[in-house]
Protein backbone atom coordinates (compact mmCIF):
# COMPACT_ATOMS: atom_id res chain seq x y z
CA UNK A 1 0.00 0.00 0.00
CA UNK A 2 1.29 3.25 -0.90
CA UNK A 3 1.45 5.94 1.88
CA UNK A 4 1.03 9.97 -0.05
CA UNK A 5 3.00 12.49 1.93
CA UNK A 6 0.92 15.45 3.67
CA UNK A 7 3.30 17.40 3.28
CA UNK A 8 2.62 20.40 1.22
CA UNK A 9 3.82 20.29 -2.38
CA UNK A 10 5.45 24.05 -2.61
CA UNK A 11 8.53 24.71 -1.05
CA UNK A 12 10.22 28.52 -1.10
CA UNK A 13 13.27 29.90 1.06
CA UNK A 14 13.38 33.40 2.55
CA UNK A 15 17.00 34.76 3.01
CA UNK A 16 17.23 37.98 5.22
CA UNK A 17 20.54 39.42 5.68
CA UNK A 18 22.33 40.70 8.83
CA UNK A 19 21.00 44.26 7.79
CA UNK A 20 17.63 43.01 8.07
CA UNK A 21 16.97 42.96 4.15
CA UNK A 22 14.71 40.36 2.07
CA UNK A 23 16.34 38.15 -1.17
CA UNK A 24 13.38 38.81 -3.62
CA UNK A 25 13.53 37.29 -7.48
CA UNK A 26 11.32 38.69 -9.87
CA UNK A 27 9.91 36.20 -12.09
CA UNK A 28 8.90 36.57 -15.87
CA UNK A 29 5.97 38.51 -16.65
CA UNK A 30 5.80 36.81 -20.24
CA UNK A 31 6.87 33.12 -20.00
CA UNK A 32 4.15 30.85 -19.72
CA UNK A 33 2.97 28.83 -17.37
CA UNK A 34 4.47 30.81 -14.66
CA UNK A 35 2.87 31.25 -10.90
CA UNK A 36 2.36 35.15 -10.03
CA UNK A 37 4.08 36.52 -13.29
CA UNK A 38 5.89 39.59 -12.83
CA UNK A 39 5.90 39.89 -9.52
CA UNK A 40 8.57 39.71 -6.54
CA UNK A 41 9.11 36.65 -4.99
CA UNK A 42 11.23 34.30 -3.15
CA UNK A 43 13.25 30.79 -4.70
CA UNK A 44 11.72 27.61 -4.60
CA UNK A 45 9.36 25.03 -6.25
CA UNK A 46 7.23 21.98 -5.76
CA UNK A 47 8.78 18.74 -4.26
CA UNK A 48 9.80 15.59 -6.86
CA UNK A 49 8.26 12.33 -6.66
CA UNK A 50 9.24 11.48 -3.20
CA UNK A 51 10.94 14.40 -1.96
CA UNK A 52 10.34 15.72 1.70
CA UNK A 53 9.65 19.33 1.49
CA UNK A 54 13.16 19.83 3.00
CA UNK A 55 14.87 18.17 0.44
CA UNK A 56 12.94 19.67 -2.26
CA UNK A 57 13.67 23.57 -0.93
CA UNK A 58 17.27 22.27 -0.87
CA UNK A 59 17.26 21.53 -4.02
CA UNK A 60 15.15 23.86 -5.70
CA UNK A 61 17.34 26.94 -3.84
CA UNK A 62 20.56 25.52 -5.15
CA UNK A 63 19.14 25.26 -8.76
CA UNK A 64 18.26 28.68 -8.78
CA UNK A 65 20.81 30.60 -6.42
CA UNK A 66 24.08 27.95 -6.56
CA UNK A 67 23.78 28.53 -2.77
CA UNK A 68 23.64 26.04 -0.03
CA UNK A 69 22.63 27.55 3.38
CA UNK A 70 21.00 26.10 6.87
CA UNK A 71 17.57 26.28 6.34
CA UNK A 72 14.46 25.99 9.37
CA UNK A 73 10.72 25.79 8.88
CA UNK A 74 9.28 29.23 9.06
CA UNK A 75 5.55 28.84 7.95
CA UNK A 76 2.68 27.43 5.61
CA UNK A 77 0.87 29.34 3.07
CA UNK A 78 -1.50 29.27 0.05
CA UNK A 79 -1.09 29.90 -2.78
CA UNK A 80 -2.49 28.92 -6.41
CA UNK A 81 -1.00 27.77 -9.27
CA UNK A 82 -1.13 29.05 -13.03
CA UNK A 83 -4.21 27.95 -14.05
CA UNK A 84 -6.07 28.91 -10.85
CA UNK A 85 -5.17 25.45 -8.84
CA UNK A 86 -4.93 26.21 -4.84
CA UNK A 87 -1.93 24.50 -3.28
CA UNK A 88 0.51 25.12 0.00
CA UNK A 89 3.48 26.27 0.14
CA UNK A 90 5.75 24.57 2.97
CA UNK A 91 8.32 28.25 3.44
CA UNK A 92 11.95 28.12 4.93
CA UNK A 93 13.95 30.61 6.54
CA UNK A 94 17.63 31.09 6.50
CA UNK A 95 20.33 33.72 6.57
CA UNK A 96 22.79 34.79 3.97
CA UNK A 97 25.32 37.42 3.89
CA UNK A 98 26.73 37.82 0.04
CA UNK A 99 25.84 40.51 -3.23
CA UNK A 100 22.69 39.79 -4.99
CA UNK A 101 24.84 40.94 -8.07
CA UNK A 102 26.53 37.34 -7.66
CA UNK A 103 23.92 34.94 -7.98
CA UNK A 104 23.12 33.20 -11.62
CA UNK A 105 19.74 34.13 -12.25
CA UNK A 106 18.76 30.38 -14.82
CA UNK A 107 15.15 31.42 -14.02
CA UNK A 108 13.41 34.40 -14.09
CA UNK A 109 14.99 38.08 -14.54
CA UNK A 110 16.54 38.78 -11.16
CA UNK A 111 17.73 38.65 -7.47
CA UNK A 112 17.75 42.15 -5.39
CA UNK A 113 17.89 42.85 -1.71
CA UNK A 114 15.10 44.97 -0.13
CA UNK A 115 14.16 46.13 3.30
CA UNK A 116 11.01 45.19 4.52
CA UNK A 117 9.15 48.80 3.93
CA UNK A 118 10.37 48.93 0.51
CA UNK A 119 8.49 45.94 -0.35
CA UNK A 120 5.00 47.66 0.03
CA UNK A 121 6.11 49.51 -3.25
CA UNK A 122 6.76 46.27 -5.27
CA UNK A 123 4.63 44.37 -6.91
CA UNK A 124 4.68 41.45 -4.62
CA UNK A 125 3.76 37.85 -5.26
CA UNK A 126 0.72 38.06 -2.66
CA UNK A 127 1.43 34.94 -0.59
CA UNK A 128 5.64 36.10 -0.48
CA UNK A 129 4.01 39.68 1.25
CA UNK A 130 2.66 37.67 3.90
CA UNK A 131 5.50 35.12 4.26
CA UNK A 132 7.54 38.78 4.86
CA UNK A 133 4.89 40.14 7.05
CA UNK A 134 5.01 37.65 9.24
CA UNK A 135 8.82 37.10 9.98
CA UNK A 136 8.52 41.24 10.51
CA UNK A 137 6.48 40.30 13.52
CA UNK A 138 7.98 36.81 14.92
CA UNK A 139 11.76 37.06 14.15
CA UNK A 140 14.79 39.15 14.84
CA UNK A 141 17.04 40.22 12.54
CA UNK A 142 19.30 37.67 12.23
CA UNK A 143 23.25 38.13 14.05
CA UNK A 144 26.16 39.28 10.88
CA UNK A 145 27.45 36.63 8.82
CA UNK A 146 30.72 36.43 6.88
CA UNK A 147 30.09 35.49 3.50
CA UNK A 148 34.03 34.53 2.23
CA UNK A 149 37.24 35.87 2.56
CA UNK A 150 37.97 39.31 0.28
CA UNK A 151 40.21 39.21 -2.20
CA UNK A 152 43.48 41.15 -2.82
CA UNK A 153 42.39 44.70 -4.09
CA UNK A 154 38.88 44.02 -1.63
CA UNK A 155 36.65 42.42 -4.26
CA UNK A 156 34.98 39.44 -2.70
CA UNK A 157 35.23 35.98 -4.58
CA UNK A 158 31.77 36.13 -7.26
CA UNK A 159 30.22 32.81 -8.71
CA UNK A 160 30.44 32.25 -12.46
CA UNK A 161 28.00 31.24 -14.33
CA UNK A 162 28.36 28.47 -16.72
CA UNK A 163 26.74 27.74 -19.77
CA UNK A 164 27.04 24.75 -22.79
CA UNK A 165 27.02 25.72 -26.15
CA UNK A 166 26.59 23.07 -29.52
CA UNK A 167 29.12 24.00 -32.22
CA UNK A 168 27.09 21.38 -34.64
CA UNK A 169 28.45 20.90 -37.79
CA UNK A 170 26.97 19.00 -41.27
CA UNK A 171 29.91 17.45 -43.64
CA UNK A 172 29.80 20.21 -45.69
CA UNK A 173 31.01 23.04 -42.69
CA UNK A 174 27.78 24.61 -41.86
CA UNK A 175 26.56 25.12 -38.24
CA UNK A 176 23.80 24.78 -36.84
CA UNK A 177 22.14 28.89 -35.48
CA UNK A 178 19.07 29.64 -33.99
CA UNK A 179 17.12 32.95 -34.25
CA UNK A 180 16.13 33.67 -30.64
CA UNK A 181 12.51 34.87 -29.50
CA UNK A 182 12.32 39.15 -29.48
CA UNK A 183 10.74 38.66 -25.94
CA UNK A 184 13.85 36.96 -24.24
CA UNK A 185 15.38 38.70 -21.71
CA UNK A 186 19.15 38.50 -23.38
CA UNK A 187 20.03 39.11 -27.27
CA UNK A 188 16.39 38.92 -28.57
CA UNK A 189 16.01 38.23 -32.27
CA UNK A 190 19.67 37.81 -32.61
CA UNK A 191 21.14 34.23 -33.61
CA UNK A 192 22.74 32.03 -31.22
CA UNK A 193 24.35 28.79 -30.93
CA UNK A 194 22.11 25.92 -29.10
CA UNK A 195 23.01 26.72 -25.54
CA UNK A 196 21.44 26.40 -21.72
CA UNK A 197 22.71 27.62 -18.59
CA UNK A 198 24.17 24.26 -16.18
CA UNK A 199 21.63 22.75 -13.40
CA UNK A 200 23.07 20.45 -10.90
CA UNK A 201 24.89 18.53 -14.09
CA UNK A 202 28.04 17.79 -15.40
CA UNK A 203 28.77 19.83 -19.08
CA UNK A 204 28.32 17.43 -21.39
CA UNK A 205 25.67 16.08 -19.92
CA UNK A 206 24.04 19.67 -19.82
CA UNK A 207 24.18 19.86 -23.13
CA UNK A 208 22.58 16.75 -24.08
CA UNK A 209 19.94 17.48 -22.15
CA UNK A 210 19.39 20.81 -23.92
CA UNK A 211 20.35 19.68 -27.22
CA UNK A 212 16.72 17.21 -27.08
CA UNK A 213 15.11 19.83 -25.01
CA UNK A 214 15.66 22.64 -27.45
CA UNK A 215 15.61 21.11 -30.59
CA UNK A 216 15.08 17.14 -30.48
CA UNK A 217 18.51 16.04 -31.17
CA UNK A 218 20.28 12.78 -29.48
CA UNK A 219 23.89 13.03 -28.77
CA UNK A 220 25.77 10.49 -27.11
CA UNK A 221 28.75 11.79 -24.83
CA UNK A 222 31.53 10.37 -26.75
CA UNK A 223 30.39 12.53 -29.86
CA UNK A 224 31.09 15.89 -27.73
CA UNK A 225 34.52 17.32 -28.22
CA UNK A 226 35.58 20.54 -26.35
CA UNK A 227 36.36 23.45 -28.33
CA UNK A 228 36.55 26.46 -26.84
CA UNK A 229 35.58 28.26 -24.04
CA UNK A 230 34.69 31.92 -23.65
CA UNK A 231 35.79 33.42 -19.79
CA UNK A 232 33.90 36.79 -19.89
CA UNK A 233 32.64 39.69 -17.70
CA UNK A 234 31.04 41.69 -20.48
CA UNK A 235 28.99 39.41 -22.70
CA UNK A 236 27.16 42.34 -24.61
CA UNK A 237 23.74 42.06 -25.99
CA UNK A 238 21.74 42.96 -22.72
CA UNK A 239 24.56 41.46 -20.87
CA UNK A 240 23.60 41.81 -16.99
CA UNK A 241 27.36 42.09 -15.95
CA UNK A 242 27.53 38.00 -14.65
CA UNK A 243 30.62 36.88 -14.86
CA UNK A 244 30.15 33.42 -17.06
CA UNK A 245 32.52 30.76 -18.94
CA UNK A 246 31.03 29.20 -21.82
CA UNK A 247 31.67 25.90 -23.21
CA UNK A 248 31.78 25.36 -26.80
CA UNK A 249 31.29 21.27 -28.31
CA UNK A 250 31.49 20.17 -31.67
CA UNK A 251 29.47 17.53 -32.79
CA UNK A 252 29.47 16.12 -36.09
CA UNK A 253 27.22 12.94 -35.17
CA UNK A 254 24.11 13.29 -33.95
CA UNK A 255 20.61 11.86 -34.40
CA UNK A 256 17.41 13.56 -35.55
CA UNK A 257 16.32 17.02 -36.98
CA UNK A 258 16.31 20.85 -36.00
CA UNK A 259 12.62 20.95 -34.81
CA UNK A 260 11.71 24.48 -32.90
CA UNK A 261 10.28 22.38 -29.22
CA UNK A 262 10.71 26.21 -27.15
CA UNK A 263 9.04 28.72 -29.30
CA UNK A 264 9.17 31.36 -26.69
CA UNK A 265 13.09 30.72 -26.53
CA UNK A 266 13.34 30.23 -30.42
CA UNK A 267 12.19 31.03 -33.71
CA UNK A 268 13.95 28.91 -35.95
CA UNK A 269 17.36 27.00 -36.84
CA UNK A 270 19.53 27.10 -39.64
CA UNK A 271 22.45 25.90 -41.02
CA UNK A 272 24.98 28.95 -41.65
CA UNK A 273 28.45 29.29 -43.17
CA UNK A 274 30.89 30.07 -40.07
CA UNK A 275 32.53 32.33 -43.19
CA UNK A 276 29.51 34.37 -43.70
CA UNK A 277 26.90 34.06 -40.35
CA UNK A 278 24.07 35.58 -40.62
CA UNK A 279 23.27 39.05 -38.41
CA UNK A 280 22.68 40.36 -36.20
CA UNK A 281 24.97 37.41 -34.22
CA UNK A 282 25.34 37.18 -30.21
CA UNK A 283 28.44 38.94 -29.82
CA UNK A 284 30.15 37.07 -27.89
CA UNK A 285 28.90 33.69 -29.92
CA UNK A 286 30.62 35.00 -33.48
CA UNK A 287 34.35 35.63 -31.46
CA UNK A 288 33.96 32.06 -30.59
CA UNK A 289 32.69 31.18 -33.82
CA UNK A 290 35.58 32.84 -35.40
CA UNK A 291 37.91 31.75 -32.86
CA UNK A 292 37.41 28.07 -33.31
CA UNK A 293 37.69 28.31 -36.88
CA UNK A 294 41.41 29.54 -35.88
CA UNK A 295 41.85 26.59 -34.48
CA UNK A 296 42.14 28.52 -30.75
CA UNK A 297 40.85 27.33 -27.36
CA UNK A 298 40.18 29.77 -25.24
CA UNK A 299 39.06 33.99 -25.39
CA UNK A 300 38.51 36.11 -22.51
CA UNK A 301 36.36 39.24 -22.60
CA UNK A 302 35.67 42.21 -20.63
CA UNK A 303 37.98 41.83 -18.30
CA UNK A 304 40.64 44.70 -19.36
Amino acid sequence: MTVLSTEPRGTAALLVNSAGQYLLHLRDANKPHICDPGTWSIPGGGREDAETCRQAVERELFEETGLRVPLEPLTVVSSHGPTGEKGRIQVYVGTWDGEDSTLPCPEGIMYRWFAAETTAWLTMCPWTAEVIALHQKTAPVPAPRTSGPARAGGTRARLNAVGVHLYLERGDGRILLGRRHPGVAFAGNRFHTLAGQLETEGAVAGLIREAEEEAGLVIAPEDLELVHTVHMLDAGDDSDGQPRIGLFFRARTWSGTPEVREPDKCLEWIWAAPARLPQPMVRYTQIAIEAIGRGETYTELGWS
